[in-house]
This record gives structure tokens, C-alpha cells and sequence, in this order.
């Protein structure tokens, strides 16, 4: 199995204020490339595109190649379930929406204190080990944002887990929140083979700052995704990377990089280092635009939407007036948008970050970043 799977998580679309609107036509396109260039690793989740992600699975892939020809991975979503009754439909749920009688792959979704009411009290691992007994689930593992120790616990709790699926980038390696380096460990500790998710961080370090991007292109003049990618790719024990592209061009630039890489070398990882201290020192909120925050905002505000603004004003780094202003103002002048001053700080969104982001602090300061007179903003 080629080493690069897809991502089915940022499809592209064909209204960008509609999730559910995946863009079937581009999908058929990036799966035929995928396919074509030996990759089969589908990747999908429950919550994904607000179902539709499941669903576009099955239009793209199952009902136009043979089942024995590509592998699917699924997620039972831990953090939507409190009670047993709930497991089953949405297993079945999963089932039809996917279009298949078994998943190849299936995680336990983000198993962390975040959704311990999914499987604290309720069988959810039980739940899934039967599944494997009946050959509805081939190979049973976790995902997890949780940090080393959380994780180890887990482990040694359920033995039974084949597999993780873990958060791991260069940016995130040291990281005292996302802890990637003592998570990855403790997998190998326990020979755990390990998936990859966020390579790339979301997108973040394909744009990197123009700093950064100069010290590897003065190296070997490859592209930041390509160091990115081959950066988790040699790393032991990972038997796939996760990557989630949103248009066919980031697929065939995949596929070229993924397909062609090399291990990466000492010199290169001291300049990652070097990269990684550039852009920590310009990074202002490591949003992964994962949206799990999304759903549990009562103001329906786009918080990846409005920290990816964020974080290119700030690294512009420019007091006039911006492009990525002005498309705040507009964003905020389209009917039902909501935008920074409507947060109102309840919290529910933090539980849900993975990356730990204080949220509706940030929100402050986005508020005080954009609706300024400068952009047609009037003091309250």
C-alpha cells in the first residue's frame, strides 16, 4: 500500500458557506488521479462535511471501482455519543452512507477527555471489537488530540486497538500543547503503526513566511510542502500519511511529491528547526481549520474562516488598509455571517479545539484586528 492516503475532510465545494455542498464533478476527478497513481487509502469521518463527506465517499469511489480495488477508513464519533442505544444506528448509518458491508480501517473518533461521555460509561470499544468479531470492521484503532500520557493509558486499557492515528507535523513536534514528539514515543513504544494526520497543519506550512521559505529554497529549492511531507514520511513506524486536499491541483501535487520522495536528511531537519522558530515568532492562533468547532457555537460564527484572516494580517504585519480586510468587511456585510463581535465568550468552542485555543480570547483580538474604522467599522 503506497504510503499517501486521502483525506476526505476539506472537499472542495461548490458554495464556500455550505459544507454539505461537496463538488462531486472535482471529487471524481482527484479520486481518478489518486487511483491512477496506485494510491486506494480513503479516509472519511462521520461529522465530516456535515455527513456529506460519507456520502461523496460512496458516489467517488464505491460505485465506481471494485471493492477489493481501495481501503476505507472510518470513525465512530465519540464526542456526538452519551448513551449505547446511539451505537448501532450510527454504525449502520455509516454503513449505507459509505456503501459498504465492512470499513477496512475503523477508528475510534478523538479519544480524549474532550469525549470521554462516548465511551466513559458507554461501550463504545466493546461496541467496536464485536463489530471485528462479525467482519464488519477489519482493523480496529483510535484517533486521538490527547497528550502521551492520556494515550498510554488508553493503550494499556485496550489492547485490543491495532493502530493510531496521531497529530504530527514539524511545527507540532515540540510542542508543549500538541506534545506530537512524546505521543509518537509512546506508539512506538507499544508498536502501535501510526497514521498521520495534519502533515501539513491544516495548509498552514505550505504558505509559510517568506523568511522561512528562503532557507529551503536556498537548500534544495523545494517547495515547503515537499519538506513537510517528507519531514512525517520518514518517520518509523508510520504506515500512512493523511493528506487532505481540497481541488485537483493540490492532488497532483501530492501525488508528484508523495511519489518521488526521499528520506529526509540531518542538514534538512536543522533547517526545519530554523523554519520552526521563524514561524512561531509570526504564528498568532495555530487553527488547523479542523471545524470541530462549528457546531457548538449558538452565534453559527466561521472560526477557522476568521483565525486564517487573522493570521495573514498578522503576518503581513501591515497598520493600512489589507486585502484580507477588506474581505472581512464583505464577509461581514453578507446576510447571516456572523464575525467577531458576535461571540459571546460562552466557551463551548474550546472544549472542542483540538489545539487547545482559547478561543473566544483570540476573538478579541480578531474583533480589534479588522472592525476598525480603517474598514468601515464604527466604535460601539
Amino acid at each position: 500500500m503506497k504510503k499517501m492516503g486521502f483525506g476526505m475532510m476539506r472537499l472542495p465545494l461548490t458554495d464556500k458557506n455550505d459544507l454539505k455542498s461537496v463538488d462531486l464533478k472535482q471529487i471524481n476527478e482527484m479520486v481518478d488521479k489518486y487511483m491512477q497513481a496506485g494510491f486506494n487509502y480513503f479516509d472519511t469521518a462521520y461529522p465530516y462535511h456535515d455527513g456529506a463527506s460519507e456520502v461523496a465517499l460512496r458516489k467517488a469511489v464505491v460505485e465506481r471501482y471494485p471493492r477489493d480495488s481501495f481501503v476505507i477508513a472510518d470513525k465512530l464519533p465519540l464526542f456526538l455519543i452519551t448513551e449505547n442505544e446511539q451505537l448501532e444506528p450510527i454504525f449502520q448509518e455509516q454503513l449505507e452512507r459509505c456503501g459498504v458491508e465492512y470499513f477496512d480501517y475503523y477508528l475510534l473518533h478523538n479519544v480524549s477527555a474532550f469525549s470521554e461521555a462516548g465511551f466513559v460509561g458507554v461501550n463504545s470499544f466493546e461496541f467496536a471489537l464485536e463489530k471485528k468479531k462479525e467482519g464488519k470492521i477489519k482493523h480496529l484503532g483510535f484517533s486521538t488530540h490527547a497528550n502521551a500520557e492520556y494515550i498510554e493509558n488508553i493503550i494499556k486499557e485496550h489492547p485490543e486497538l491495532e493502530f493510531i492515528q496521531l497529530q504530527i507535523n514539524y511545527l507540532d513536534w515540540e510542542n508543549d500543547a500538541i506534545e506530537s514528539k512524546k505521543c509518537y514515543e509512546v506508539a512506538r513504544k507499544y508498536d502501535l503503526p501510526i497514521l498521520i494526520m495534519e502533515p501539513l497543519k491544516g495548509g498552514f506550512l505550505v504558505n509559510i513566511p517568506e523568511e522561512a521559505e528562503k532557507l529551503m529554497k536556498e537548500y534544495n529549492d523545494e517547495e515547503p510542502v515537499t519538506w513537510a511531507l517528507k519531514y512525517v514520511s520518514s518517520l518509523d513506524g508510520v504506515f500512512m500519511v493523511l493528506n487532505g486536499v481540497s481541488n485537483i491541483e493540490q492532488m497532483e501535487q501530492n501525488i508528484q511529491i508523495m511519489d518521488n520522495l526521499e528520506e529526509i536528511t540531518d542538514e534538512e531537519i536543522e533547517i526545519i528547526s530554523k523554519v520552526v522558530g521563524i514561524i512561531n515568532s509570526q504564528i498568532t492562533v495555530p487553527c488547523t481549520k479542523c471545524n470541530y468547532c462549528l457546531s457548538s457555537c449558538p452565534k453559527n460564527i466561521n472560526i477557522p474562516k476568521l483565525f486564517d484572516w487573522y493570521n495573514n494580517e498578522k503576518i503581513e504585519n501591515n497598520e493600512e488598509f489589507t486585502a484580507v480586510g477588506n474581505a472581512y468587511r464583505n464577509y461581514s456585510k453578507i446576510e447571516n455571517n456572523s464575525i467577531a463581535s458576535d461571540c459571546i465568550a460562552c466557551g463551548l468552542c474550546v472544549k472542542e479545539c483540538p489545539q487547545h485555543i482559547d478561543i473566544p480570547e483570540v476573538m478579541k483580538d480578531v474583533k480589534k484586528t479588522f472592525e476598525k474604522p480603517l474598514y468601515g467599522f464604527t466604535k460601539e
